[in-house]
C-alpha cells in the first residue's frame, strides 16, 4: 500500500512527512547525538515507525510533535543500547589512572595537573556567524565523547531529565552517573578549549 493512500487516515498525511518534517527531526536528533549517521537512520526509523503506528495517532497533538515523541523515544532508546555495550568500564583501574592523570596530578593529591586546570575563556560572540561555527566545534566536541558519557551530557542538558530519570533510562547506577557527567565536562571542557576558547 502506498503512502498517498492513507492521505485522510486520522488527518495525517504521511508522504508530506519528509518535506514537512525531515529537516527539523534531523536538526532534534543531531542536537543530541553529534553523529550525522546515526541521527539520519533515527529519524528514518522514526518515519517507518510512524507509518506502521498511524493508526494510533489520536490528533490530540500536532504530527510534528508526534513524529518527535517517536524520535525522542529511539534516541533514548539508542542511548540506553550505548549504555550497556561493552565500552571502557569506567571504573577500570586503568582507564581511571590514564584519565585522572590528564587532568590531575597524582603527586599532589588531586590539584590540577600543569596545563589541566579551567583557563578564563573570555570571548564573546560578535556575529551570528561566530555563535554558528561554536555550536558546529560544540557539536563536534560533543561527537567525540564516549557515547555513554555524551548520553548522560546530553539527556541532562539538552532534554532535561533529572539524574533519577537518566538512571532509570540508560539502567546506571547513581554513583555511575555521576562519573560519566564529571568526565563529559572535563573532556567536553579540553576540547572546546583546544578548538574555539584557546583559537
Amino acid at each position: 500500500m502506498k503512502m498517498q493512500e492513507d492521505k485522510h487516515n486520522n488527518g495525517l498525511e504521511p508522504q508530506k512527512w519528509i518535506e514537512r518534517y525531515g529537516d527539523a527531526l534531523y536538526a532534534f536528533a543531531m542536537m543530541r547525538l553529534h553523529r550525522m549517521e546515526v541521527a539520519e537512520d533515527l529519524v528514518q526509523d522514526t518515519f517507518v515507525s510512524a507509518y506502521k503506528a498511524k493508526d494510533t495517532f489520536l490528533a490530540n497533538a500536532s504530527e510534528k510533535t508526534w513524529l518527535i515523541s517517536i524520535l525522542k523515544r529511539k534516541i533514548i532508546d539508542y542511548f540506553r543500547k550505548k549504555s550497556t555495550q561493552n565500552e571502557l568500564n569506567i571504573f577500570d583501574k586503568d582507564a581511571k589512572d590514564d584519565f585522572m592523570n590528564h587532568f590531575f596530578d597524582k603527586e599532589t593529591s588531586g590539584h590540577w595537573a600543569e596545563g589541566g586546570s579551567p583557563q578564563a575563556w573570555g570571548k564573546d560572540f560578535e556575529t551570528s556567524v561566530e555563535s554558528d561555527e561554536f555550536q558546529q566545534i560544540l557539536s563536534n566536541c560533543l561527537g567525540k565523547i564516549p557515547p555513554k558519557a555524551a548520553a548522560v551530557f546530553t539527556l541532562k542538558n539538552v532534554d532535561d531529565l533529572t539524574s533519577e530519570e537518566i538512571c532509570k533510562e540508560l539502567d546506571i547506577t547513581p554513583s555511575n552517573y555521576w562519573v560519566l557527567m564529571h568526565r563529559a565536562k572535563l573532556q567536553l571542557r579540553e576540547c572546546l578549549q583546544k578548538n574555539w576558547f584557546g583559537k
